[in-house]
């Protein structure tokens, strides 16, 4: 058994060690830094990890969140001096195995690392079915996402067992990374996979009928009910309901929600009956949802019912070699659609699909190749640069060195630009709300080399 165990305190470390040794364990490492210990955790393989809450820098949960997704089977035991229940319980529903007090009891720690390792015997059982299944390494739950990135597979491992279980799961990623591929497949591999799968983007559900397009209602309940309608929680009976953008549901309506899922009965508008509900919930966010916590416009105890595993989807820069096999995909797709038949991509676009950041992720790539696919002339073997027939950008708008958030605020302000200031139609081509949009414009004014490049921009019709 290998065991790592990371504390900022000599003496902790040292003596949970010799403890150990004395019991038989003799591949012990140690480390005293959370950042180190993400980087022995992610490439060593280790079965458990002891790991102390309190640390400078990089605490203990935040190791467990930045490893837990790369290294499914790995089992978590959070040893602490802080007794607090909200703590322990988070610990928890982000993949800790076990969360002891210190001074904790020899004999309970080396029970519970006893029991943390056979259930990751058992976890390391399932994934390996599930990649016998696939014979490709990736579960058929999972087949939509193309992918030769060993972070990737990790974390769809992971998905696979989190899937098993039908509990919650929070996605989060940049827009455009694919978390709603990703909830397909946690759908598929999870324990109702014949049952409904209900979509719902949060941001573009109005207030004033949250209740009604939730929870339903019956005929005669307010002007315009004419029959009876289900909510999306009944409509998911036995299936999934995906809550997208799941940080944009206003703070006002998350106890309604909230409410719901702690009781899984729902009253439709105007019936006093309550409806037992059964439906799997899946969410997701472009968001740091802890954040929003931190910021006060998100509750805590949502978050937590919404958070019991949590997979974070890294960004297409990411990736590496997954820009041109997604490409590859992609192009494929595109041929096929627009009866072209183009075998590769040339040389100098290989070489720009790895120099472009693609801030709006793998949903900007295939935009990227379809326009390419389009431009491309009768007897094109090769893709080649899309653009080079197009309109020149605007003044200003050409490539820089700047930061990532930056560089994503550039590609904004050129598609609204392009689109005259369209603020609805701009959130389609990016793929965001038009809430996001709003925001980000907000942010945008502060930055003088937007703010000039935009002017024309700011005073655009609004939705």
């Amino acid at each position: 058994m290998k065991i790592l165990i990371v504390d900022d305190e000599t003496i902790a470390l040292t003596s949970v060690r010799r403890l150990l040794n004395r019991k038989g364990f003799e591949n012990v490492d140690i480390c005293a830094d959370g950042r180190e210990a993400i980087d022995l955790i992610r490439s060593r393989n280790y079965d458990v990890v002891l790991i102390d809450l309190l640390m400078p820098g990089v605490d203990g949960l935040q190791v467990i969140e930045r490893t837990k997704p790369f290294t499914p089977t790995t089992e978590f035991i959070m040893l602490t001096a802080v007794e607090d229940a909200s703590v322990a319980f988070n610990a928890l529903h982000i993949g800790a195995y076990d969360y002891l007090v210190k001074p904790v009891d020899n004999e309970r720690l080396l029970l519970s690392i006893e029991r943390a390792y056979e259930r990751k015997g058992l976890l390391t059982c399932m994934g390996h079915a599930g990649r016998e299944e696939s014979g490709f390494g990736i579960s058929p739950a999972f087949s939509d996402i193309v992918t030769g990135c060993a972070a990737m597979k990790g974390l769809l491992s992971y998905a696979e067992i989190m899937a098993r279980s039908g509990s919650p799961v929070l996605i989060t990623g940049e827009s455009g990374t694919g978390k709603e591929l990703i909830a397909r497949g946690i759908h598929r591999a999870g324990p109702h996979p014949d049952g409904p799968f209900i979509a719902v983007n949060m941001a573009s559900v109005p207030e004033t009928l949250f209740e009604s397009q939730f929870l339903g209602h019956v005929r005669g309940a307010f002007t315009g009910a004419e029959k009876d309608a289900a909510g999306y929680f009944e409509q998911a009976n036995d299936g999934t309901l995906f809550l997208d953008e799941i940080c944009e549901l206003p703070l006002n309506l998350q106890p309604k929600l909230l409410r719901v899922l702690e009781e899984k009965i729902v009253f439709r508008i105007g019936d006093a009956r309550g409806i037992p509900v059964n439906a799997r919930i899946l969410s997701a966010t472009n968001q740091d949802p802890d954040q929003a916590c931190r910021d006060g416009k998100f509750r805590l105890d949502l978050l937590y019912r919404l958070k019991h595993a949590h997979i974070h989807l890294p960004a297409l820069r990411e990736r590496g070699k997954d820009v041109l096999l997604l490409a590859s995909h992609f192009l494929n797709e595109a041929c096929r659609r627009h009866g072209k038949t183009i075998s590769g991509f040339g040389p100098e676009t290989i070489h720009q699909l790895y120099q472009e950041l693609f801030p709006g992720n793998v949903r900007e790539l295939a935009q990227w190749v379809e326009q390419a696919v389009l431009l491309s002339k009768p007897g094109d073997a090769c893709l080649h640069v899309p653009g080079a027939e197009t309109k020149d950008l605007p003044p200003g708008f050409g490539r820089s060195l700047c930061s990532l958030k930056e560089d994503a605020d550039v590609h904004t302000a050129y598609v609204l630009a392009q689109t005259g200031g369209d603020r609805r139609q701009s959130a389609r081509i990016l793929g965001v709300s038009v809430r996001q949009i709003q925001r980000r414009i907000v942010q945008m004014k502060e930055n003088p080399r937007l703010k000039s490049l935009m002017s024309d921009m700011w005073t655009g019709a609004d939705p």
